[in-house]
């Protein structure tokens, strides 16, 4: 029989998981981790659940936080931090178009829905690219067949969506009005540097358009701003977490 750990070190054992971990964890899951006497066997999970309080207690006025998401607990960077943090990776975050962004937000808010469902509320066409995206984020799925001719395919969110956007359920989100209208609003904030860069290109005598470095627009035809991942979130006003 294994002697039963005490508090202090139960924390300590629970913060190293977290630490180690590439995904969040929950407290079955953290459960799981001890052999048998090493927790009360009636109380082993409340024993856990008072470590993370404590944890997250402990975090408070830190660079990171414990964060509950859908899956379970995780430590994270504190959002503020991000501007800072971000600049040990060279990469840009991955930015993706109001279309994407749209069709991800339908999905979430109706699910389960089709294709056909997706593109009588948009009016428009659904690319195959949008879906194939979404899926392979892993913030949807197939959830099922429609009972109608050619069993359409049910798409659903995941808990990888509520993961990466710092959810505990569906219901932690907004009303979607609120979420069309800032998606309309960052969209016109990120349209502004284009545009800017493009009067700067005029004013130089649009020696680009005419160097053949780039792809032309067709008369008339503006620039469609790409939206970063993080521009969800902050319509739905909810921090998010690095992959």
């Amino acid at each position: 029989m294994n002697e039963p750990l005490d508090a202090a070190e139960l924390k300590r054992i629970v913060e190293a998981v977290l630490m180690a971990a590439a995904e969040p964890l929950s407290v079955n899951r953290l459960a799981g981790l001890f052999k048998p006497g090493e927790l009360d066997p009636q109380e082993g999970r409340k024993q856990i659940r008072d470590s993370l309080a404590r944890l997250a207690e402990e975090a408070e006025g830190r660079g990171y936080e414990l964060k509950q998401v859908a899956s379970g607990y995780r430590f994270q960077v504190r959002q503020g931090l991000s501007p800072w943090v971000s600049r040990l990776w060279e990469e840009k975050p991955p930015r993706y178009s109001r279309a994407l962004l749209e069709t991800l937000a339908l999905i979430v808010y109706r699910q389960p829905v089709t294709r056909a469902d997706i593109e009588s509320v948009r009016g428009v066409a659904v690319s195959q690219n949008i879906l194939r995206t979404l899926l392979e984020r892993g913030w949807i799925r197939v959830v099922g067949q429609r009972e109608t001719p050619g069993r359409p395919n049910l798409y659903g969110a995941t808990r990888g969506f509520l993961d990466y956007f710092n959810l505990r359920s569906f219901d932690d989100l907004p009303p979607l009005e609120k979420i069309q209208q800032k998606i309309e609003e960052e969209l016109e904030r990120l349209a502004k540097p284009i545009m800017n860069e493009e009067l700067a290109d005029a004013s130089d005598g649009g020696s680009q358009a005419h160097s053949g470095g780039g792809e032309s627009q067709p008369d008339g035809a503006a620039a469609s701003p790409e939206v970063p991942a993080e521009a969800l979130a902050e319509v739905v006003r909810l921090p998010t977490a690095r992959d």
